[in-house]
Formats: structure tokens, C-alpha cells, sequence
């Protein structure tokens, strides 16, 4: 017999080290201690499963082949043995021992290891807010969680739902419960706009609308402060410092935090906020111990800061390093980005790397650039709008994030996948432009709309996209005269005419063909803003105008597509 290593945490990193380890060493002794009774399911999948895409949970436990992954699949396909409904108590690392439980009988043992690794996972937040351990408030944190409140739903006891916070498993969560189930549900969200620090507010805004469109009220920038319950000790009111909303059932989504209580007790390095400390081999304070999953902090590729990111993909990944330094083949497990992608109804939305919230906090001088074009050739049926962002750093032009929403979600994980690859080579906004995209009509453009987001960061780098943001825009229409400005449109005159009959004079419609032999008209005295659909139009009249020698022109970004993507009307 080789060596014996003990697995804490049963989930996802756990049994990917697990069988990694027997493929290359079949002489170890592998065993999983895992305190719940479900083992190495798919988590990420809850959502789905509670909106009944996926109808059986054993879905989310079985193999590509249909073999539900238990005990015995494990012992018997991958020669590694799994204790289920026991938990680890104590690491005596001197001795080099476990002290185990077993929760149904209360039995106490101890395990000897060689190796033992950590993937004891997160532990969801709870609002340490009055009412929050009524009955029917839940947090969506593992498999019995989820069958719980897929069987409350079920059963029809649910008409009203308030989920509490607005990042990934928030929304979807709300179309999970009101798409399929037609619960009348509301978003609760504390930051300014949902996905914080995934997103920026216009692609924040955009996923609010979208799901507004589908009947899911959102409020951002509340906070809730208490949960009021009926006589029966179940959750009826969500008091936020704003309103009162009547709830049959909360779900809160407010973050997890890393399981790192094994890890402390034991005297393992972890960060100064929680996480464990591992080194590149995923390798904690002890050379004896390693550790992965959502138990660790990674380092982020972009800031070289200690970062906590809890993904299914990113377990998985680290599962297979630990795998192989445990059979003593040396791997390394390199700075992440962070990538990230959700579908939110009819639409997908995605991001990678910093927001430019997140790259000013962190002291860069960071800007971003966003594009509004096709995902496919203009001319293919099934074409749809993308819209595109990315953080530069203005001195380096280092691509520091991405921000992507689009209908079709090829389109987006696509292009995304390529940024990641980008960024983690350092590469600037100019290898943007020149990225080598497979073409044909139902995939891409000639020219990509990828390519272009490259093109219109260079030029707006090298002062000659001159931008106006939405936020800036609604606030000078409410005002234009004010403000001295006009509005220089350039669609079709049948497109810009109820903008025309509801600014006047401030709203000129010159039709984009016909500005060239019409610059007399437009004055030189106010603040001009151009405007097309997508903003590419009006960035070629803007560039015009300046070479006429107009000086204070500035192009809305996005155009009208963003601002209509956005949910905002301004006729």
C-alpha cells in the first residue's frame, strides 16, 4: 500500500484530487470525509434545478454516462473510498491525524494520512438581521437546501417571493422561481446596481431591465433591515429602509464566505478576512496539507492581490493540481482573472477581470470603452446586437476587464473566452484590434465586433473618440438649452422624428449621408452631441466636425441601441 491521504470536503475539488491521485499513483490510499450525504454534485446547477430545466437533483450527481456518483461509484470505478455523514473535527498535525464524527451514530474515530488536503468549501451569509431565522427564509448553499425549497414551491405555497441581494445566484434564482413557477418575485439589492463589481452600472442596468421585462421587480440601493414573521414563525414581511414588501418566501443571496474554521484551528495560514493560504502548488503553511476549492484565496493576474473567488470551475481546476503534486508529478496553479457568465432570460451577460469601479479602487488609471455591433455578418437572419466593453489602463493600454450582454449566448461566451486568453498574457488593447477571429456570416463579421471594441479603444486612448456617457447624457437632455448643447442626429428623419417634435430646435436631424453637404447648418456656438443608433455613425461625424474646426463635440456612447438595451425612454 502507497501513501494514505485523507480528503476533507466531498464536493468538487475534493474528489477531483481524489481520482487525479489514483490515476497517477493507483498504490495510495485515497479517502473522502464529507459531512453531508450528497457528494461531488453539481452546485452551480441548483438554480436550474429549481426552475425545473432540470427536473431530477440526481441529475446534478451523475456522470456524463448516467452513473449517480456515490459511495460506491467512487470505491468501485475510481478505488476511492468516501465517508459520508461525518465530519472532521480536528487536525493533530503533529501526529498527522483526523479526528472524524459520525453524525448519525455520534461515533468518534481518527484517521492517519501522509497528505491530507482541505477542500472543506464556503459557507453562505446570513444578514445578521432581525427575523432571519424564520421559518421559509432560505439561502441556496447545497443540495438538501435546495430540495427543501423546491418542494415548498412545489407544492404551491408560494405565492410572493423577495430574494435579498442582486449578484449571480440572486437573479438567477428570480427566473428560476418566477419564470417557471410564476411567483411574483422581487429583487432586494444594497449596492447601487446589481452584479456590483462584476459589472458596470450601463451592463448592470441592461440585466435590470431585462429582467424588469420579465416581471421581477428590482430594487437597488435598499437595505434590508428586519424579517417579520406570522403566528406560525414564518417569514411574511421584508422590511428594507425604504419599504415593506409581502413575502410567502426569502431567499438570501448575499455571498458566501471560505469554510476555514478546520484550517485555523490547526494553526494553517489564512488571510487576514478569511481564506485559506496555499503557494502555487496549492500547498498551505504545511507542507504536509494542501488545499483547493472555495476554501482558498487565489491571486488575482491583474492586481497580484490575494483574491477570493468561489467557482465550481476554478474547484475543479485546482482538484486536478493537488491531484498530480500529490502523486509527485510537480503542477502549478497560475493567477486568475476571474470570468464569469450568466444567462438573465432572454438574454446572456458576461465579464472578466476588474470593472473600472474595481481597477479606480485598486489606484489604476483605468478608463473604459463601450461598443454597441452585430454578433454575425448585419446581413444574417439570426444577427442580433452585442454589446461590448473593456477597462484599459491608460498609460500601459494593458486590457485590465470585460463586460459583454447579448441575445445569443455563443456570441458572447465566445468572444469573453477570448479576452480571458488575452489578458493572461498581459496583452494590450492593440492586439484587440488585430485578433485573429474565425469568420463566416452565421459566427462573426468581417470585421468583428471584438474587433472593432479594439479599434475604438485604440482611438479613444489616442484622443480621438471623444465620449459622452448615458449617465451624462440623460442628465444634459433634461436641460439642453441649459446646458447650451444640441442633439445632432444622424438616423433616418422617420426615426428621429419624436425626438425632434419633443426637443425642438435642440434635437437637429441632419440623416447621415446628408451632413457632409450640410455643415453650414449645424452652429459652432454650442456644445454639439452626436447621436446614431450604435454610435459608430456619430463617431465618424464627430471626427468630421473637429476637422471643420468645431472643438467642443462629443459623441453619446452606445447611441440609442444602449440607451433602448438599457430600459430607458426618453420619448
Amino acid at each position: 500500500m502507497g501513501q494514505k491521504v485523507v480528503i476533507i470536503g466531498g464536493v468538487a475539488a475534493g474528489p477531483k484530487a481524489a481520482c487525479r491521485l489514483k490515476r497517477l499513483d493507483p498504490s495510495a490510499d485515497a479517502i473522502i470525509v464529507e459531512q453531508d450525504r450528497f457528494i461531488s454534485y453539481g452546485g452551480c446547477g441548483i438554480p436550474f434545478y429549481i426552475s425545473d430545466d432540470i427536473p431530477n437533483e440526481k441529475e446534478l450527481m451523475s456522470t456524463s454516462f448516467h452513473v449517480i456518483r456515490d459511495e460506491k461509484f467512487f470505491l468501485e470505478g475510481k478505488g476511492v473510498k468516501v465517508l459520508t455523514r461525518t465530519r472532521a473535527l480536528n487536525i493533530n498535525r503533529s501526529e498527522k491525524k483526523v479526528e472524524i464524527e459520525n453524525l448519525d451514530t455520534g461515533e468518534k474515530d481518527f484517521l492517519e494520512y501522509d497528505k491530507l488536503v482541505l477542500a472543506t468549501g464556503s459557507i453562505p451569509n446570513v444578514l445578521p438581521i432581525p427575523g432571519s431565522d424564520l421559518g421559509n427564509v432560505f439561502t441556496v448553499s447545497n443540495i438538501n437546501s435546495a430540495l427543501k425549497l423546491k418542494s415548498m414551491i412545489t407544492r404551491g405555497k408560494v405565492e410572493k417571493a423577495v430574494i435579498i441581494g442582486g449578484g449571480a445566484i440572486g437573479i438567477e434564482m428570480a427566473e428560476a422561481i418566477s419564470d417557471m413557477w410564476e411567483i411574483d418575485t422581487t429583487i432586494v439589492e444594497y449596492m447601487d446596481h446589481l452584479l456590483p463589481f462584476m459589472f458596470d452600472y450601463n451592463f448592470a442596468q441592461m440585466v435590470k431591465a431585462e429582467l424588469e421585462k420579465n416581471d421581477v421587480k428590482v430594487y437597488v440601493g435598499e437595505r434590508v433591515e428586519s424579517l417579520e414573521g406570522d403566528s406560525q414563525g414564518n417569514v411574511r414581511k421584508v422590511i428594507t429602509n425604504n419599504r415593506t414588501l409581502d413575502t410567502d418566501l426569502v431567499i438570501m443571496c448575499v455571498g458566501v464566505r471560505p469554510n476555514d474554521e478546520l484550517a485555523k484551528k490547526a494553526g494553517l495560514a489564512v488571510g487576514d478576512k478569511g481564506g485559506i493560504l496555499v503557494d502555487k502548488h496549492l500547498c498551505t503553511s504545511d507542507p504536509s496539507i494542501y488545499a483547493g476549492g472555495d476554501c482558498i484565496l487565489n491571486t488575482n493576474l491583474l492586481t497580484g492581490k490575494r483574491m477570493y473567488l468561489p467557482l465550481g470551475s476554478l474547484a475543479n481546476r485546482h482538484g486536478r493540481v493537488i491531484g498530480s503534486n500529490l502523486a509527485g508529478k510537480p503542477e502549478t496553479f497560475d493567477e486568475v482573472v476571474g470570468s464569469f457568465i450568466i444567462k438573465v432570460f432572454d438574454i446572456c451577460a458576461g465579464s472578466a477581470g476588474l470593472s473600472l469601479e474595481s481597477a479606480l479602487m485598486e489606484r489604476i488609471n483605468a478608463d473604459r470603452v463601450l461598443t454597441v455591433g452585430y454578433d454575425r455578418a448585419h446581413y444574417y437572419p439570426t444577427r442580433s446586437l452585442l454589446y461590448l466593453q473593456l477597462v484599459v489602463d491608460k498609460q500601459t493600454r494593458r486590457i485590465l476587464g470585460f463586460q459583454a450582454i447579448g441575445d445569443n449566448n455563443d456570441a458572447v461566451s465566445v468572444r469573453l473566452d477570448s479576452i480571458v486568453a488575452l489578458m493572461q498574457g498581459n496583452f494590450t488593447v492593440d492586439k484587440v484590434s488585430n485578433l485573429e477571429i474565425a469568420y463566416s456570416p452565421p459566427y462573426a463579421s468581417a470585421m468583428d465586433s471584438l474587433n472593432a471594441l479594439g479599434n475604438t479603444a485604440a482611438n479613444f486612448l489616442d484622443g480621438l473618440y471623444k465620449r459622452m456617457e448615458v449617465k451624462e447624457f440623460l442628465d444634459i437632455i433634461g436641460d439642453l438649452k441649459k446646458h447650451n448643447a444640441i442633439i445632432l442626429d444622424s438616423n433616418a428623419e422617420i426615426a428621429a422624428k419624436p425626438y425632434v417634435e419633443k426637443f425642438g430646435d435642440s434635437w437637429l436631424n441632419i440623416p447621415y449621408m446628408d451632413v457632409r453637404r450640410n455643415i453650414e447648418k449645424i452652429p459652432r456656438d454650442k456644445k454639439i452631441i452626436t447621436i446614431c443608433d450604435s454610435g459608430i455613425r456619430s463617431y465618424e461625424i464627430q471626427l468630421l466636425l473637429n476637422s471643420h474646426g468645431y472643438e467642443d463635440v462629443i459623441c453619446l456612447e452606445g447611441g440609442l441601441n444602449l440607451i433602448n438595451k438599457m430600459g430607458i425612454k426618453i420619448v
